[in-house]
């Protein structure tokens, strides 16, 4: 990543399928704003709590307290003049609010980091995640394992019976899949191997 001045806000969208390590980003990269000593706001949907009420954590268990919100506008909200740099975990959920939330912040002179989905489990646009990554200065498009062949894999395929387009879950319900191993439908598990987690 560029250098950039700490007086200038900018977006990072960190995005890509289940299991890539999109949250395992997120937190390292402001476990490092951290270390220079820069004052973090993290924030995370409410209805995410698969692995804690109060954290955001990767399928890997690294961990980093969260406050969850309702919505969006509750982000700007939180962040006062203090605040240098803003994460934000499963943008998906959140409406299409969070891009001018993200824009303003960043104008505001705060660095946004982003991580979602980019894709839902049709291999669909998901949600704002689109609009933001083309307002953000720096855009990280990360890759699992295909469980089926072992090919990069850009999809989530959803093992679970429902046709809702948000269903939280995590290895009980999604599996990493590549272009041709995906299906736009709920499939069975692969039997061969478990999800790689990054």
């Amino acid at each position: 990543m560029l250098a950039m001045s700490r007086d200038s806000g900018w977006i990072e969208v960190i995005c890509g399928p289940m299991f890539c390590g999109k949250t395992e980003e997120l937190i390292r990269r402001l476990r490092r704003a951290m270390y220079a000593q820069q004052k973090i706001r993290v924030f995370k949907p409410n209805i995410d709590d698969r692995y804690s009420d109060l954290e955001i954590v990767s399928h890997n268990q690294q961990r980093l307290k969260a406050e969850p919100v309702q919505g969006a506008l509750h982000i700007e909200q939180a962040c006062g003049d203090g605040v240098e740099v803003v994460g934000i975990d499963e943008a998906q959920f959140f409406g299409d609010e969070i891009v001018g939330v993200a824009n303003r912040l960043a104008d505001r002179r705060k660095r946004v980091i982003i991580a979602g989905l980019d894709q839902d489990f049709r291999g669909q646009p998901f949600g704002a995640m689109p609009q933001l990554m083309a307002c953000s200065e720096f855009v990280s498009k990360m890759l699992s394992i295909c469980v089926n062949c072992g090919n990069p894999a850009g999809r989530s395929q959803r093992l679970v019976a429902s046709e809702d387009r948000v269903v939280v879950g995590a290895m009980e319900a999604y599996e990493a899949r590549c272009r041709r191993c995906h299906r736009s439908s709920v499939v069975a598990p692969t039997a061969r191997h478990q999800p790689v987690l990054f």
